[in-house]
């Protein structure tokens, strides 16, 4: 089972000639099926990986690409040739694009010199190192003392680093863990994403026996945006006195739009969502200033029509809120790309086939659960 090579999710576009890692990390998701503790398969060359993405319906320009989501990009030294390829390759085609790399492996020499030619020409590539005070029993292959190292390194080379707090589960809840891992991300990153376990369909006995607590069957896992351990959730609230310079978000778009310098897209401003991340003054007044281009029904079937919806669905689109309402289901890829393009919220059924997890950008919410 493969992913698609160019694939739209809630937050960016995810590139992904790579698959299948060499890792096992007890909650990833690829684990049910069976691409983890194998070696990454090569799909396509950096070359054809750049051509699908310039062809792809889902790409336009101030699109944040994902690379790697399948894998790990570091993990192996073929990924990582692959990935200073690509990185070139992306250069030489003039894609400006933002770029995210996310690694919980030692970032290497020629690693950083690709991403730092990369930044000279023009294309803003961050670094997400996931990083959460999860132990080799829950993330097994992973070296933690080089990936703690990762963070002085880069910030040294000058590359924006946002530190990707997750899961956080009952295993890393303490508030012991927790002050372990941010008094060391926070002196080096821009920022924090903190996410709790994300649950897709198929997945709930694979949670449950990494969190026992998720055994209980009236726990709806699958339909929450991520589900929270208590202790942390309760925790949250306080961090920004013990870290008042060091933002943490609770979505990757808000976190980029910080990074990146520009207003949020992603239609989080003033909602609950925005309420819940610890951001600086200085970003939310640029989304508080930021005057979005108008959107019209047409425009939006047009991007319905351009995404190959094969049935063009009615829907009531609301200027002052800037939400369209879809009377039908739409894949979350085609909402996704629609809403971010556009600069909307996108209301719509779920397909009864998707296996993505759903999303806060998507309107769920968080599940906090005790023990």
């Amino acid at each position: 089972m493969w992913e698609p090579v160019i694939d739209q999710h809630d937050t960016w576009l995810a590139i992904n000639p790579d698959q299948g890692c060499p890792k096992v990390c007890d909650y990833c998701y690829l684990l049910d099926r069976g691409q983890t503790r194998v070696k990454p398969a090569q799909l396509t060359t950096p070359q054809r990986t750049t051509d699908l993405l310039l062809s792809s319906p889902y790409y336009y320009p101030q699109a944040v690409l994902a690379l790697y989501t399948c894998t790990d990009a570091l993990a192996t030294p073929r990924n990582r040739a692959h990935l200073v390829g690509l990185l070139g390759e992306l250069v030489a085609r003039g894609v400006r694009n933002p770029v995210c790399l996310i690694t919980k492996c030692a970032v290497t020499q020629d690693v950083i010199d690709a991403v730092l030619t990369a930044r000279a020409a023009g294309i803003p590539v961050i670094v997400y190192l996931s990083y959460s005070g999860l132990g080799p029993d829950i993330e097994r292959g992973i070296d933690h003392k080089a990936l703690r190292a990762n963070f002085p390194r880069l910030s040294e080379h000058g590359i924006p680093v946002i530190h990707y707090w997750r899961p956080l589960i009952h295993a890393n809840a303490a508030p012991e863990t927790i002050t372990y891992v941010l008094d060391w991300a926070a002196r080096y990153s821009t920022c924090s994403v903190a996410v709790g376990l994300k649950v897709k369909r198929g997945s709930r006995q694979q949670m449950a026996d990494l969190w026992p607590a998720l055994s209980d069957e009236n726990l709806p896992l699958e339909s929450a945006d991520a589900v929270w351990p208590r202790e942390t959730w309760d925790l949250l609230d306080t961090l920004p006195l013990r870290y008042p310079d060091h933002p943490i978000y609770q979505t990757n778009s808000c976190a980029l739009a910080h990074v990146l310098q520009r207003p949020d897209n992603h239609h989080v401003h003033t909602t609950p969502t925005c309420t819940a991340n610890h951001c600086p003054a200085s970003q939310r007044e640029r989304c508080a200033t930021s005057s979005p281009p108008p959107v019209t029904t047409d425009a939006i079937r047009n991007q319905l029509v351009w995404l190959g919806v094969p049935t063009i669905p009615d829907l009531d689109w609301d200027a002052t809120t800037r939400t369209v309402t879809i009377q039908g289901a739409l894949s979350l890829r085609d909402r996704s790309n629609i809403a971010q393009r556009l600069g909307i919220a996108v209301r719509a059924p779920r397909g009864s086939n998707e296996q993505y997890w759903a999303g806060r950008l998507e309107g769920r919410q968080p599940l906090i659960v005790y023990g």
